[in-house]
């Protein structure tokens, strides 16, 4: 039997460690429209400084990223962040530290004493139980106050996903939260209650030696396959061959009369997997087409000497501020090996749903921008000795009000078509973890229905 996966980053590549995991027989033929493999997730080195494109880590608060490292045998390449990251920081009028814990909470200047009482008062508001699905905005004022949406929620969602609470849906985007409220009648109550039955911390960002493109090589190093790398697929075509036996024709750039499989998945973003299956699955490419990604731009400068005092993870801003950028990574104090000895190294986010505008400069556009946000947040004015930027035009995939049932929508199509799959980060997650899990769950779907 042969399987396509259409898309090499990491949900297509995750997909297929587990199903050949699963299925040790399974023919592979992967197939990737980029020259490289990993998609969004590629480290560049530039004179010795060690910039990620984008992600650089997953939280050991979710099993999937540490599972998968035991599985391709990568456990000696795994690298924890340094405890400087522990520490966070937020730019409303000025810098301000992010409170860790409800002694320092209580001591922040981020909200006014009323307004931290009203973060308290969640305590008494009553669960929602009409099932509406809330944007993170509404859900954050009715259960937590305006003020704490504004400053904590607004940051926290310009870093996680470029988006901004009033075009995030809650249930989408954030269902742990959903679920805190629903099964415990509220945030705190839940929180109180997960932490009674889970002991530690709430998890460590986790990087591998080198970056995060060691695991990229580590997956391709471990599958079987027959690679089309660099080769744009121009559609996808249901066939019947011989006996009757039901198939895929897969057809790229250099293979225009299609390459032969027997089920495929296709874990290309969602515009892309529009186009692939508009041929025979037209309502199917509407509703694909319905979901939206959000531009970004990564901006990294390195410094051979010290700049500044980078201690701690870095700092995000919120829409009140009116920056330029949405955050700062300090990477060089998150991961040791990102900068060379006694030098030190940032990455800037820009654009996102703020000023989609601003990520689609040029490059040097993008320094520019990147230089007058690290001047008004931190004060570093300083002349960088390398620099490097990544554009994305379509970054990340965002999730508003009515994501999940457009997805539901988009399943129940797919399952018109035998041997068709969908994977990726446009539908259940778009974290390093969900990747992971995701392409699991389908990989061992799709031997499952092998049999």
């Amino acid at each position: 039997m042969r399987v396509g996966v259409i898309g090499g980053g990491l949900s297509g590549l995750t997909t297929a460690f587990h199903l050949q995991r699963a299925l040790p027989e399974v023919e592979l033929v992967v197939v990737e429209a980029e020259p490289r493999l990993g998609g969004k997730l590629r480290t560049v080195d530039v004179e010795g400084f060690r910039f990620e494109c984008g992600a650089n880590g997953f939280l050991t608060s979710k099993p999937d990223g540490l599972r998968l490292a035991e599985e391709l045998a990568a456990q000696a390449r795994l690298l924890p962040s340094s405890d400087l990251a522990r520490k966070r920081f937020v730019y409303t009028d000025a810098m301000h530290r992010l409170p860790e814990s409800p002694p320092l909470f209580l001591k922040s200047p981020l909200l006014s004493p009323a307004q931290k009482l009203r973060v308290l008062g969640e305590l008494f508001v009553p669960p929602r139980r009409d099932g509406k699905d809330e944007t993170l905005r509404e859900f954050g004022d009715r259960r937590l106050g305006r003020a704490f949406t504004d400053v904590f929620l607004d940051a926290m969602t310009a870093g996680v996903s470029g988006s901004t609470p009033e075009q995030l849906s809650v249930r989408a985007a954030f269902p742990l939260v959903v679920e805190l409220e629903q099964r415990h009648g509220g945030l705190f109550r839940g929180m109180f209650a997960r932490r009674r039955r889970q002991a530690g911390p709430g998890g460590i960002l986790m990087s591998y030696a080198g970056g995060i493109s060691t695991l990229v090589e580590r997956l391709r190093e471990s599958l079987r396959a027959e690679w089309h790398v660099g080769d744009p697929t121009l559609a996808l075509e249901p066939r019947v061959g011989r006996a009757g036996r039901r198939g895929w024709l897969i057809c790229t750039q250099a293979q225009p009369a299609g390459i032969e499989v027997d089920r495929v998945a296709v874990c290309a973003t969602a515009d892309g997997a529009a186009g692939i299956v508009r041929g025979f699955a037209p309502a199917l490419a509407e509703r694909l087409g319905r979901i939206a990604y959000t531009p970004i731009s990564i901006v990294g400068f390195g410094y051979r000497r010290r700049v500044a005092e980078l201690d701690g993870f870095g700092v995000l801003t919120t829409k009140s501020a009116r920056q330029p950028v949405l955050g700062v990574l300090w990477d060089s104090s998150i991961f040791p090996d990102r900068a060379p000895p006694g030098a030190q190294s940032v990455r800037v986010m820009i654009g996102g749903l703020r000023n989609p505008e601003l990520a689609l400069q040029d490059e040097a556009g993008l320094i520019a921008t990147a230089r007058r946000g690290l001047a008004q947040l931190m004060q570093l004015d300083a002349e960088p000795d390398v620099s490097f930027s990544c554009r994305w035009d379509r970054g990340i995939p965002n999730y508003p009000p009515g994501h999940l049932a457009n997805v539901e929508a988009i399943y129940a199509l797919v399952d018109d078509h035998a041997g068709l799959y969908l994977g990726g980060n446009a539908y259940r997650g778009i974290a390093m973890n969900d990747c992971m899990r995701n392409g699991r769950e389908l990989g061992e779907r799709i031997a499952a229905g092998m049999g």
